[in-house]
Order: C-alpha cells, then sequence, then structure tokens
C-alpha cells in the first residue's frame, strides 16, 4: 500500500482523485464507483424513507482488493446520492475483506450482515481463508458501527464443507416473528450449498439446515443466495460458479439462477425446480432483492462478468450495477422486467409513426449515445428481425429474432476487446409479437423482451459517441407500432 493509501481515509482519496476519472465510458444512469473498482451490488434495503445500495468497492484501484462497502441512496429507486464509504477493513475478522452482505431495519436502527474475510497461506489439506458474518449497526443509515459481540455467525459445527471452507454472502428475510439468514457455502465434493439460520436479535443465531444443494451440472459453489419472495411465489435465487456449458446454456464463466420452489419452514429446506437463468446476456453477476414498502420484489444485479475485459479500468474505474429490476410470476414462470420507477428518467421522446420495415431502417433522433428504446413488432410476415446497436464499423451489438425456431441470439464485437462473441435465449417457436425495450447506456445495453421474459445484459466499449440504431427485417416486412426512444436523466444530481 503506498503511503498515500495509509493516510487517507476511504473518502478523502476519492474526493482528492475523482476528477482525474475519464467519462468517456462513465454510465449516465446506472450506479458505479466514482474511482476504483465495484462489484456485487450488497445491502439492497428500505430505510428511514430512503433505498439504500451498496456494493463491494475497492477505491484505490479499479481491480479488486481487499473489499469496502461503497453507498448510495435514493428516494425515488431513480435519483440517487452518494453516501460516504459504509464499511472498511479495519477488525481482525474482516481484515482482508468485508465481502458481501445484506442490510434490513430493525427497531428503527439499519442493520448490515456482511462476511468478513480472512485470507490464509495455503497448505495441503488446510483452508486457504476464515470466512465468517458479522453485524454493523446504524442509527442515521450512513455512519456504521461493527458489532463488539462479532462475528455472529460461524461455520456450524457437525456440517461438512470443502477443503477451502467456503462460507459468505448472508441474506435476511423475517418470518412469522422469526428472522431467516440464507449464507452461500460448498459441499467435501466440492459442490454448491445453501445454509440457513434462525434469530430472534440478529445477533444470535442457531444452524437450521442445509436449505439446498447442487446436483449434477450446478456448481462447486453457490454465491450469493437470495431467499425471494413474489406474486404469492417463492424462489432461491443465487449466483453458482462452476456450471459448465450445455449446448447453448451458461457460456459465460459463472452463472445467476433462480430455482421456483416453496420453503418449509419447519425443517429448513427449500423445495425446488430447476436452474432458470435470470440474464441470458454476458453480463450479469450476482443480484440481490429486496422487499419495496409497496411489496414489490426489486433485484439489482452486477452488470459485469469475472475475467472479463473491463477497458474501463485504464481509465481509473471500473464495473457498474443494472437498472433495477421487478420479479413477477406469469405464465408458470418468473420474469423480471424493468422497476416501474424508471420512466421517471424520461425526458424527451422521440416517436416514429406506425410503419411497415421493408429494408434496414433507422432514424436520426435515436441516434444518441444514451438512452431508452420501446417498440413493438409484428412477424408476421417476416422470418425475423434484427436490431443493431452500433458506434462505428467495429463496435457493435445486435439482437436477432428468428420466428420459426424462437432462437433469440444477442451478439457483440468490439474494438477496444478484439473480441466477437454470442450468447443466446428462446422464445417459443413461432411467435410473431415481440415488444423490445433497450436501456442503452455509455457502456452498456440491457434488452428486455416481451416486458422481461427474457433479459441480457451486456457491457460495450464504442470507440466514438456517434450511435446509430438500425432495424433489419428478415426475409419478408415487419410492422413496427409504438416506436419511441426516449432522452433520459442522470441519476446523480
Amino acid at each position: 500500500m503506498t503511503e498515500e493509501k495509509k493516510q487517507l481515509t476511504p473518502d478523502e482519496f476519492i474526493a482528492a482523485h475523482e476528477g482525474e476519472v475519464n467519462k468517456r465510458w462513465y454510465p449516465r444512469f446506472h450506479i458505479a464507483p466514482r474511482v476504483g473498482w465495484c462489484n456485487d451490488p450488497n445491502g439492497f434495503a428500505y430505510f428511514n424513507g430512503q433505498y439504500h445500495l451498496f456494493y463491494q468497492h475497492y477505491p484505490y484501484e479499479p481491480k479488486w482488493g481487499p473489499m469496502h462497502w461503497g453507498h448510495v441512496t435514493s428516494r425515488d429507486l431513480v435519483h440517487w446520492q452518494r453516501q460516504p464509504v459504509a464499511l472498511f477493513p479495519d477488525h481482525p475478522y474482516d481484515a482482508d475483506g468485508c465481502f458481501s452482505g445484506c442490510g434490513l431495519e430493525k427497531d428503527g436502527r439499519f442493520y448490515l450482515l456482511y462476511t468478513g474475510h480472512i485470507d490464509l497461506l495455503k497448505k495441503p489439506g488446510r483452508p486457504d481463508r476464515i470466512e465468517t458474518q458479522n453485524l454493523a449497526v446504524s442509527t442515521d443509515g450512513v455512519h456504521f458501527t461493527k458489532d463488539e459481540h462479532n462475528p455472529v455467525i460461524t461455520f456450524p459445527e457437525g456440517v461438512p464443507t470443502g477443503e477451502d471452507h467456503h462460507f459468505r454472502d448472508p441474506k435476511v428475510w423475517q418470518h412469522d416473528g422469526l428472522y431467516y439468514a440464507v449464507v452461500g457455502a460448498q459441499t467435501p465434493e466440492e459442490t454448491g450449498q445453501v445454509l440457513v439460520f434462525t434469530s430472534e436479535d440478529l445477533e444470535h443465531w442457531q444452524f437450521k439446515h442445509v436449505m439446498a444443494k447442487a446436483e449434477g451440472n450446478q456448481g462447486f459453489m453457490w454465491e450469493c443466495p437470495n431467499f425471494a419472495e413474489f406474486d404469492g411465489h417463492e424462489a432461491l435465487i443465487l449466483s453458482p460458479q462452476g456450471v459448465k456449458p450445455e449446448g447453448r446454456r451458461y457460456l459465460n464463466l459463472h452463472q445467476s439462477v433462480s430455482m421456483l420452489g416453496k420453503m418449509d419452514y419447519t425443517s429448513g429446506i427449500f423445495y425446488h425446480d430447476d436452474f432458470e437463468l435470470l440474464d441470458y446476456g454476458f453480463d450479469f453477476y450476482a443480484p440481490q432483492v429486496m422487499q419495496a414498502p409497496d411489496g414489490r420484489c426489486l433485484m439489482i444485479g452486477w452488470l459485469a462478468m469475472w475475467e472479463s475485459a473491463m477497458p474501463e479500468q485504464a481509465d481509473g474505474w471500473s464495473c457498474q450495477m443494472t437498472v433495477p429490476r421487478e420479479l413477477h410470476y406469469r405464465h408458470d414462470r418468473l420474469v423480471t422486467p424493468p422497476a416501474k420507477e424508471l420512466t421517471a428518467l424520461r425526458e424527451k421522446a422521440f416517436a416514429e409513426p406506425d410503419m411497415v420495415l421493408t429494408e434496414e431502417t433507422s432514424f436520426d433522433e435515436w441516434s444518441q449515445e444514451t438512452g431508452e428504446l420501446m417498440a413493438d413488432f409484428d412477424l408476421s410476415e417476416a422470418e425475423g428481425l434484427a436490431l443493431h446497436f452500433a458506434a462505428g464499423f467495429d463496435d457493435e451489438v445486435a439482437i436477432r429474432f428468428e420466428k420459426k425456431s424462437g432462437s433469440v441470439t444477442l451478439s457483440r464485437k468490439s474494438a477496444s476487446t478484439g473480441r466477437r462473441e454470442e450468447r443466446f435465449a428462446k422464445l417459443p417457436a413461432g411467435q410473431t409479437k415481440l415488444a423490445v425495450r433497450v436501456y442503452e447506456d455509455r457502456s452498456s445495453l440491457e434488452i428486455f423482451i416481451n416486458d422481461g421474459e427474457i433479459a441480457m445484459s451486456t457491457r460495450f466499449y464504442p470507440q466514438t459517441q456517434e450511435r446509430v440504431i438500425v432495424l433489419e427485417p428478415q426475409d419478408g416486412s415487419v410492422r413496427m407500432t409504438n416506436g419511441v426512444f426516449y432522452r433520459l436523466s442522470s441519476i446523480f444530481a
């Protein structure tokens, strides 16, 4: 650590270096660190009239380091305010990082439950880490004090685990007067599992049971587990590491999935269906959910992927969050449309009349660096449709729909990374109606199909600010209705 890092607090360091950040790819309406690195969203909760979102943060360099917790707040889920760094590693139990966790209100105070991480010198047959769950508390929602009784949850005796003792990312909910916490872990066979604990006061916890565990090709570690309740249904949401590709599925390094099911509170077991991907794009990981005051289940994820190219690191910052999404049950499955509050970002609409597209078509007023695209398409008289989001010849993200097969293909080519890649999803074969909604920011695209039936997220690093959206019917004519592009305001004042 340099002398400057030793002498400055995290917030002092951020203030001293924020002006050095190159903003060419810095997002206009996504949460990102002012300087340095960020990954998993943490502590997503509502307290004292505000939404709170924290994130894994290393302020001193735009790469992963000893984890801190960055912090932003909002009264409307749309416009956000920066807050001081909430947690940083300063105790023996979290000396090498304050890893992921959750936030919740209790008796007028705001609690954070997070993983304290200690690195050990790896030796054969011995763990390479100590991970425990710890509390921090605040009365104002900004300044936090770590509990004197930390750690409050340690790995339970009698439960077998993998050699490296993975045990992290607690998420709490309340049921019938008890608090429940899920924590990600690993079995002795090095497959993922989730443990569940109970407490009456958040400070004293008892191990309940192994809530769920991996079977077959479901990964070697289950990170960032969430118990989600929405529209009268339940799901276990998590990020399994090490799932192997299966044809066109599971092509990212790690995945984020949901499993619909039912919690048995007597046994502590969650009975569930198989994995379903939450996002079919290149860049989505470690989502966290919360219950909004109106009862909706909201979700924010990390709009990045481990070991992927991150050209913005050369600009003094790295990574960002997704826009907030909602969880709903529709057509016997979980869907994730954008949060309804996001319409408040709209500044100006550029609408096009209903029309029939017979060739490649673009609109000058849609050629903007950032914004939101919404349009409905009828493919009855065509074999498919492609939407191209291009910035010059060498940088493009495209989404292609094939009517007969229902195949959806997301492709990207980038001069910054030198990569050409594809990801895949599927609609019902023969479907002719498409509703497409796209959030385009300076270095990302989030695509929602049919109100969240499919979500596909990707980073994108154009070499120019000039953008164009090209609509390309495939083998026939496509009718477009309700086509509009919105200019969006910044989420930070």
